[in-house]
């Protein structure tokens, strides 16, 4: 579904927290071994209904759409507000675990040239010079450090709207599949990305099953996905559904009814992982949200449309987009009733439906985002939402080692801490605190301290606890953000008051 972007608005205001139970950072692993309760390292596979980890465990996909590559930006958005790796370690210290990045094929054209990057005050620093697929590495690096996956979602051929089917008049099949191969062989060896969304949303008159070599995107979604793992057959390979099947219209890429007589089969067994797009009113109005039994009934929907595919162990299924403004009564109950359905962490474990929420920007016309117009504010309504179907990081791909060949005790625990203010209004103020593993081992855990060089005092503080004497500060981790894999970080946020203060020196340590 194309959907219209707004332009965010540069204000500086403070970022709220909520901390989500059982939500855990990533570990670090060692590039020998994988530790058993560590979940989600190498490269995936599938097994029935479940999406499996290099080790066989299952793993939940729990994560966010970050859009703008498939915009005339040519560049993930928000980067005209923010540092990138800021807004990386701020989806992890929320607890979302993957991230679904959009791009359109303008990407790999030569003279693409990615814009509105703020390079002020060191901010973005080493993405200057960059092209598009270059600033998608560092993306990609730095995540992996972070223990986040990646997705990358073939949105658009070209920069300007949406396709029907996979292939425009500029933009043929070949060059689709050119494309795909060129990224699968560019990540092959980076367990960071898991796989590729072929395309976005197709619809009438992409059919599934039809057999028509023009219009069948079953077909087609296996022509590519046998293209992708001819390159790299480690992949996940994400087929979206389409808009009608045997006379039954749904969203766009939603409707996966005939996935289970006509499955998309491959090359590589055990890659396939189906796709499906859910919305609300806010995007637009569905029969569903009419019934008078709503939503009472929108459990048969989803069975009837993808859901079916899961519990009939066929596949694993992914909703890769759903999102909403919750402006309305019947949208804040749809998203309930989705979240309901897509199976809760704490009892299902990994047992359940994977998804990206659409999204991570505020700039999606009828959405919204869980950030807010400034790209700092969460949106905490709409990300509690989500909190009881996010899931556990991933182990970190960085080229920490975690402790190595266990050669006699020479890994340390140890930890640096900066510090931000995000907002100030005189009378109070917001601040930001980063703790960032720079040992040689992954820490249990870690506390900040440090002594205020005026009368500041502490009057709220998220995803840490604390104590304050005087003008000495305690700041020690909360159960979810204590273990930080090499090279990655945690983060917590106060408020203080009064405004106006200095920085103080940080000191940071760790076991």
């Amino acid at each position: 579904m194309f959907r219209s972007l707004r332009r965010a608005l540069g204000v500086v205001a403070a970022v709220l927290v909520l901390p989500l139970a059982g939500v855990h950072p990533a570990q670090a692993v060692g590039a020998k071994e994988v530790a058993a309760d560590a979940p989600g390292a190498g490269y995936w596979h599938t097994s029935g209904r479940q999406i499996l980890d290099a080790s066989g465990q299952p793993v939940r996909i729990a994560g966010i759409n970050w859009f703008g590559f498939e915009t005339a930006n040519y560049v993930v958005h928000g980067l005209w507000s923010r540092d990138y790796k800021s807004m990386i370690d701020q989806m992890k210290s929320l607890g979302y675990n993957t991230i679904r990045l959009p791009y359109s094929d303008d990407i790999f054209k030569p003279g693409t040239v990615p814009n509105s990057i703020d390079f002020s005050s060191g901010k973005n620093a080493d993405l200057q010079g960059l092209n598009s697929l270059q600033i998608m590495d560092k993306l990609v690096a730095y995540a992996g450090q972070d223990g986040l996956k990646v997705i990358l979602d073939r949105h658009r051929p070209d920069a300007s709207a949406q396709s029907a089917l996979w292939y425009t008049a500029a933009v043929p099949e070949s060059t689709w599949i050119a494309n795909l191969r060129s990224l699968a062989t560019r990540y092959a060896g980076q367990s960071t990305v898991i796989g590729i969304d072929l395309h976005n949303e197709p619809h009438d008159p992409a059919c599934w099953g039809c057999g028509d070599i023009a219009t069948d995107w079953r077909l087609a979604a296996e022509r590519a996905g046998n293209a992708v793992l001819s390159v790299n057959p480690n992949l996940l390979i994400f087929v979206e559904g389409v808009q009608t099947y045997a006379g039954v219209s749904g969203w766009w890429g939603g409707n996966l009814m005939g996935a289970g007589q006509y499955p998309v089969q491959l090359t590589v067994p055990g890659r396939v992982v189906y796709s499906a797009h859910d919305y609300a009113t806010s995007v637009a109005q569905q029969p569903w949200f009419s019934d008078p039994t709503f939503p009472a009934n929108m459990p048969a929907v989803w069975d009837k449309y993808w859901g079916y595919l899961f519990q009939q162990n066929i596949a694993p299924v992914w909703v890769g987009e759903f999102g909403t403004t919750l402006a309305s009564t019947v949208d804040q109950k749809w998203l309930a009733a989705l979240v309901s359905y897509l199976r809760p962490t704490s009892t299902y474990g990994a047992d359940t439906f994977s998804w990206t929420f659409w999204s991570w920007n505020p700039n999606s016309g009828d959405t919204g985002g869980i950030l807010k117009d400034d790209w700092l504010t969460v949106d905490t309504v709409k990300d509690g939402y989500l909190a009881s179907i996010k899931a556990a990081g991933f182990p970190s791909t960085g080229t920490g080692t975690g402790g190595g060949d266990g050669g006699g005790g020479g890994s340390t625990a140890a930890c640096t801490a900066t510090y931000s203010v995000t907002s100030d209004w005189g009378t109070g103020f917001n601040a930001d605190v980063t703790v960032k593993n720079s040992g040689t081992s992954a820490l249990k855990s870690w506390q900040v301290k440090w002594t205020w060089p005026g009368a500041q005092q502490i009057t709220n503080m998220w995803n840490a606890s604390y104590t304050q004497s005087g003008t000495g500060v305690t700041a020690v981790n909360a159960d979810h953000n204590g273990t930080v894999g090499v090279g990655s970080s945690a983060s917590f946020g106060f408020g203080g008051a009064p405004g106006g203060g200095g920085v103080p020196s940080l000191s940071c340590t760790a076991e």
